[in-house]
Formats: C-alpha cells, structure tokens, sequence
C-alpha cells in the first residue's frame, strides 16, 4: 500500500537530523538510531571547537547522504530515459536504431503512464560514433524525438511541422560537425547528449496498420546510402517476465544512473550534481564500483528519495496544479512546466520530477494551448477526503455530457507502485467516449471503478484489485477552449457504497 503523506514527512524529518551512517534499513518508515548530529559546538566532542577525525567522518557521511537525496530527484528524467532503452533492449533484444513495435495490455503494462487505446513505436539512438539519418514514414502517428534528459528535439508525425507528411532528420550528437552536404529538405537535429529516444504511437487502433506505416522507414549512419539504410521492426517477447520502465528501486537505482551518464556531457546547469555524484562513486568514464560506505549511504538515500518524489508527485507543493476550486483534478503537467526545464532564474526541479516519475516522454504537442490541437491530462490521486483509491472499494465518475473534447476522452487507471496500468484479470484499464458506454437520461455518463460490477453497468466498469491503490488520469483528445479556461467542470470521484 502506498505510504501516505504524514508517513512520509516523518521519515524526511527522522532522517534530515540523523547520520547517514546511522539511519537503518527502514529509514522510509521514520525509524532510526544512532547519535544524532547536533548544530552547537558541543556536538563536535573534544578539540576545542576542532572536529575530531570521528566527527568529521560522521558529517561527511550525513553530507553524502543529503547530496545523494538530492541527486536522486535530479536523476529521475535521465533514469527514466535509461529505463526505457533497457525496457527495449531486455524486452525486444533493440540494438541502437531498431524499432519497437509496443501494444496491447501486456505490453503497455510496462510503460510509464501510457494506454492501451493505439500503439506505440519506440527506438533508441547512439550518436557516439557518429551522426544518424532518420527518414521519418508518413501516416498517421504524433510523437517526438527526445534526448537523454526528456528534453524534445522535435514533434514527429500529425503534430509535427510535416503534419504527418513525412521527414528527413539528421540526429547530430555532442561536439560532432553538421554534415555540409546534406540533401534539400534535411531538419538537423543537435542533440546536447549521446543518446536520443523516439517515443511516438500510431493514430490508427490496428497494430498492422502502424506496422506498415514504419517499415517505410529507414534508419542508417550517415554516409551511408538510403538504400543501405534497414528497417527492423521488433516485438517484445511473447512469454516471460517483462522489463518495466518503472525507476528500479534500492542501490539499482544508481548503477541505471551510472549507465544513463555514461559517455554524456556535463551542462552548466549539472556541474554542481555532477560534483556530488562523483563523492559517491558516480563519474562518466569511470567504472560503477562504490566502496561499502558509499553503497550503504546510496541504498538508504534511494529509499528516501523515492519516498520524496512519491511525495511530489502524489502530494505535490508546486503552485496552480488545481485544475478548479471545486473538484479535486489536478494538472498533470504543472503548468509552469516547459520542455526546455529551464526558466529566467533557475532550472525547474520539482516540476520536472513530478512529472518524469509518473511518464516517460514528452512532446511540444502535450503543452499546446491551440483548441483542438494535442492533448490534455488531468489527474486525480486521492478522494475528496484526501484517502488514497482503495482498490478494494467501489467508485464512481460522472463524466459531463459534453466533454470539451474534439476527438474523444478516456479514464485511464495506474497503479501507484509501478506508475503503469493496473493489473486485473479482466486486462480492462480504461473507459472513453469511443466505446459504447451506457449512458444516463441527461447525456452525463457514469464511469465505475471497483472490485465487482454493478448491474447494468458492465460497460462502464473498470475492475480494480484489493490490496493495491490506483489513481486516475482523464484523458482529452483535441482540447477546447472550455477545458483552457475552465469554464468545464469535471466533478471528484466519489465513493459508492455498492
């Protein structure tokens, strides 16, 4: 079960006084022991105001361990991004440039925050050896190519420039020259890292169709003719385990770190956390092997970071998440929020963490402000009571008859462990207008979430699981001008007594 906010805050507390080198495995749960680091000169022991070797080993054990916090939650877009590359290597067996062919509940299951109502295309790119042509397909998708820190290099497909035409990009890399021979028509993109993604879905439901559409693709180093250039499309493996997109947990948290670094420039805006890492153990050209005092002080910092960036994420203190005054949605993307993560004055911090905990991936199109145009998310994490959704119990949504929608909406459901969907026997995580869903005399549509049906609502249900928690993300598809200025209402869930 998720840890609620009291819980949480009693743990940062517990642990903001303590040494790191005292916390205990169960740092998350506000238990510790140990001497506590004081603030006067008498917590320095003997020495005349001098602190002891003693002393000094136990303030830089604290100071590693406040840095490590830190670094953790600045980390999680890069992690995120080595998170969906392992997906696709471990999953599909994806070498640099291959695409993925990712659908159905199974497979979306893994992803961050994604649904099951078109499929995705993913792949990922190395630009360390050299620049990489990427002749985009024309059709019907919309995404985007990211680097390595989720930043968009550019829109693909339906929202992009081309308008789903088709396009010739150039992935040129860090300190790499722009080729001066390039064909008419070519878009540069300069990557500030090594690595990019593509993250982009098909617009048509059918899985073949997208299928087609990509193996007009073509993928090849530059210097390389278009002729030479392969189209490999892969499927994740039909049985076993999958590979989640989710953060890994504990010490492995740090070593997928490690490895998302790797081989990338520092920017002026990291050099401080790059500092930081290197304390412990953490450096670009440098193998991952930390000394035992730097593992245990990375093991329980991943504890409390993640416990924190649940807590921005699900409990968040950033300013104008409130969608209105009179309902518990929230933005999900704050709406300061901007692709390029820095504003006048500083770099966004826990903006970007909130959001890059619950997805992976990021587009121009999801912060349009044009009616009509991309898509809008609200989200709702707890009831009205401020109560964790228990999957045990029975809800409802009364969805407005007119929906400021253009295309269409959708109730999405996601576990609050894993970020993905939920996981039932049914395999039904969402509801949305493209379905045929009863409907009420007044045109108003009730969405029901819970362990059983009720009766005469079995088009409506989303099934839930006991023992486990969810949360909501409502879904519009070509946003209008009511949903931008309000004027829409969406009311709470609330609970049922059926």
């Amino acid at each position: 079960m998720p840890v609620s906010r009291r819980s949480t805050f009693k743990a940062a507390t517990a642990l903001a006084v303590l040494g790191a080198s005292a916390a205990t495995a169960n740092a998350a749960e506000g238990r510790a022991g140990g001497e506590v680091i004081g603030t006067g000169s008498d917590s320095l022991g003997p020495g005349l105001g001098m602190p002891t070797p003693d002393t000094a080993d136990k303030l830089y054990d604290a100071l590693d361990f406040q840095q490590a916090v830190l670094c953790y939650l600045w980390a999680i877009p890069a992690v995120g991004m080595e998170s969906a590359r392992q997906m696709l290597v471990d999953n599909a067996g994806a070498r640099s440039g291959d695409l993925v062919l990712v659908t159905g509940y199974r497979e979306v299951s893994v992803m961050l925050g994604s649904n099951v109502t078109t499929p995705y295309v993913f792949a990922h790119f190395d630009l360390a050896d050299h620049p990489v042509v990427f002749e985009y397909p024309e059709g019907a998708t919309a995404g985007s190519l990211i680097d390595w820190w989720d930043r968009p290099l550019t829109d693909v497909g339906a929202s992009a420039p081309d308008q789903g035409k088709g396009a010739v990009f150039i992935l040129v890399g860090p300190g790499q020259e722009v080729p001066e021979d390039l064909p008419r028509g070519t878009r540069v993109l300069r990557s500030r890292t090594r690595r990019v993604l593509l993250f982009t879905r098909g617009l048509d439901s059918d899985p073949q169709k997208v299928k087609e559409i990509f193996e007009t693709a073509r993928i090849y180093p530059y210097g390389q003719s278009a002729g030479q250039g392969r189209t490999r499309i892969l499927r994740f493996k039909p049985e076993g385990r999958l590979t989640s997109m989710k953060h890994p947990e504990g010490f492995a948290y740090w070593r997928r770190l490690a490895n998302a670094l790797e081989g990338e420039p520092v920017e002026d805006r990291d050099r401080f956390f790059a500092a930081m890492l290197k304390q412990l153990g953490i450096e670009s050209g440098r193998p991952f092997e930390p000394d035992a005092r730097q593992r245990k002080i990375l093991q329980k910092a991943a504890v409390l970071g993640g416990e924190t960036a649940k807590a921005i994420a699900f409990n968040t203190r950033v300013p104008g998440m409130r969608y209105r005054d009179d309902a518990d949605w929230e933005y999900l993307i704050p709406p300061s929020f901007t692709n390029e993560q820095n504003v006048p004055g500083g770099t966004l911090f826990e903006e970007r963490t909130k959001f890059f905990y619950e997805v992976t991936g990021t587009s121009e199109a999801v912060l349009t402000r044009t009616p009509g145009a991309g898509s809008a998310y609200l989200v709702a994490y707890h009831d009205k009571k401020g109560t964790a959704f228990d999957g045990g119990r029975s809800y409802r949504l009364r969805v407005p008859a007119e929906v400021p929608a253009k295309l269409f909406w959708s109730v999405t459901l996601y576990d609050t462990d894993t970020r993905g969907l939920i996981q039932n026997r049914q395999q039904i995580v969402d509801r949305s207008s493209r379905q045929d869903l009863r409907k009420n005399s007044d045109g108003t549509v009730d969405i029901v979430m819970g362990p059983t049906a009720p009766s005469g609502l079995e088009k409506n249900w989303i099934p839930t699981t006991p023992g486990t928690s969810w949360y909501a993300y409502f879904r519009l598809f070509g946003p209008l001008e009511p949903y931008f200025d309000r004027s829409w209402s969406l009311p709470d869930i609330e609970r049922t007594t059926t």
